[in-house]
């Protein structure tokens, strides 16, 4: 490097640290690099430093098929019943159900998809699934419970009979397929957030049906038909409630929004710290999906170091920035004294 006017992009390499970890548990590892040459540009010189770490964890596929098509299958049960009872409730359970089931179905396929191997024409391949059906899922399922809440209000000013008998045995038997679910899931809901997310929806399934047995019990003994409505607008609320949190962070995430938890101003901060680093700005901060979170960033170094030694930079700054935040996919550009423009102040470039 003789003058400034070099510009050059330092091999990209990939770091899979999570799976060389992987590896010491169970014997498997994915991890793979790759490399590229280093091209000449025109004005201030840049060295472009890629690195990433893939985490690929047992989705306990066959476990997960199992619960969803066991809960599918009752769901169908529940709203057979629920449409023969005249019974709101058991529908809105119904509902309850069929979204925690269509959850670790996607979940499932999900898994499938994973495995497939990026393309040129989706580079970071198919991650990204999940996300798009959990937003897709949680809108419909948000649109649903404003329907339940007006077909409530008209049930409770205007009470219809409802064959209690009917509603508390299938809500009966709805409740033996989430005890069933629950079981077999147990062994596996500490080893993957997934599977431990849809272990406790299922919880939560188990307690609504709870409640829709209750309710059951006292319309077939005292045909207390009120009660319908009312424990269909508490299971619907309780649905929201959880569908409102996934929706906002499936589109969160969809959006390319800086994750919660983590602000930019801190890592800025952070990097800055290091006496060889003079500037770090263009920082941009996402989520490829809900265990994946990606940083760029362009950093301007104090001295016009050689290209080895950014290298070497670069990559105690990737395993820094992931010891510290969680970044598990770090591309840091390299530069030094690019910002000629007299007018530009390089500490407040941000873009």
């Amino acid at each position: 490097m003789e003058h400034q006017d070099h510009r050059v992009e330092v091999d990209q390499i990939h770091l899979d640290r999570e799976a060389l970890e992987a590896h010491k548990h169970d014997g498997h590892c994915c991890d793979h690099s790759h490399a590229h040459d280093e091209h000449q540009h025109g004005a201030g010189h840049h060295h472009h430093g890629h690195s990433h770490s893939h985490a690929y964890k047992d989705m306990t596929g066959k476990r997960l098929l199992q619960t969803s098509l066991l809960n599918i299958i009752f769901t169908l049960v529940e709203i057979v019943g629920g449409i023969i009872s005249n019974s709101l409730s058991l529908l809105s359970d119904a509902l309850h159900n069929l979204a925690d089931s269509s959850a670790i179905f996607v979940a499932y396929i999900a898994h499938l998809i994973s495995k497939r191997k990026p393309t040129a024409h989706k580079t970071f391949g198919f991650r990204r699934f999940e996300i798009l059906a959990a937003f897709l899922n949680s809108v419909l399922l948000i649109g649903i419970c404003l329907y339940l809440f007006v077909e409530a209000y008209r049930r409770f000013v205007n009470p219809e009979p409802i064959k209690g008998l009917v509603m508390l045995i299938v809500a009966v038997l709805g409740l033996l397929a989430n005890l069933a679910s629950v079981f077999i899931l147990q062994r596996d809901k500490s080893k993957n957030l997934n599977v431990k997310a849809a272990y406790l929806h299922l919880m939560g399934d188990t307690l609504s049906s709870v409640a829709v047995i209750i309710g059951g019990i006292f319309i077939w003994l005292f045909e207390i038909y009120w009660l319908d409505p009312v424990i269909t607008v508490a299971v619907s609320i309780y649905i929201i409630w959880h569908t409102w949190h996934v929706l906002k962070e499936s589109l969160d995430i969809l959006m390319q929004g800086t994750p919660p938890g983590i602000e930019i101003e801190d890592i800025k901060t952070f990097m800055e710290t290091d006496p060889r680093i003079r500037n770090v700005h263009h920082i941009h901060l996402w989520r490829l999906d809900d265990q994946r979170l990606h940083l760029e960033a362009h950093v301007i170094v104090v001295k016009d170091i050689m290209v080895s030694e950014a290298g070497k930079l670069r990559d105690e700054w990737v395993d820094r920035l992931q010891d510290k935040f969680g970044i598990t996919h770090t591309t840091l550009q390299i530069e030094y004294d690019t910002c000629t423009d007299s007018h530009t102040d390089c500490t407040n470039c941000l873009d």
